[in-house]
């Protein structure tokens, strides 16, 4: 695997506490700001075919709106049921007002 980072977003567009939807090379990945902290991750739920740019931070954890099963957002673990699958987490470097991801 390659360390290859591409520009996912504005730095600016993904406020404290916001999720920002983003699609990067066909993959839709969600941007979410932690206290400051960019988090990448796919953006559909591991349970079903839902997107979780509809659901809310709580924390480090991202909660789908569907079923309400919570994700870490550091280690991407499904932290509660129906989701029994882990969501995939991308790491991510912030180059001046850019928000680069590592999607490979």
């Amino acid at each position: 695997m390659t360390n290859t980072y591409k520009f996912a977003a504005k730095l600016s567009q993904v406020g404290v506490g916001k999720m920002f939807r983003v699609q990067l090379d066909g993959k839709l990945l969600l941007l979410a700001n932690v206290d400051g902290t960019i988090h990448a991750c796919d953006e559909m739920c591991t349970h079903e075919e839902v997107s979780l740019s509809l659901g809310a931070l709580q924390g480090n954890c991202l909660k789908c709106s569907l079923h309400g099963s919570r994700f870490d957002l550091l280690t991407g673990k499904a932290l509660d049921e129906p989701a029994d699958e882990d969501l995939r987490i991308y790491p991510v470097k912030i180059e001046d007002d850019s928000i680069l991801v590592n999607i490979q």
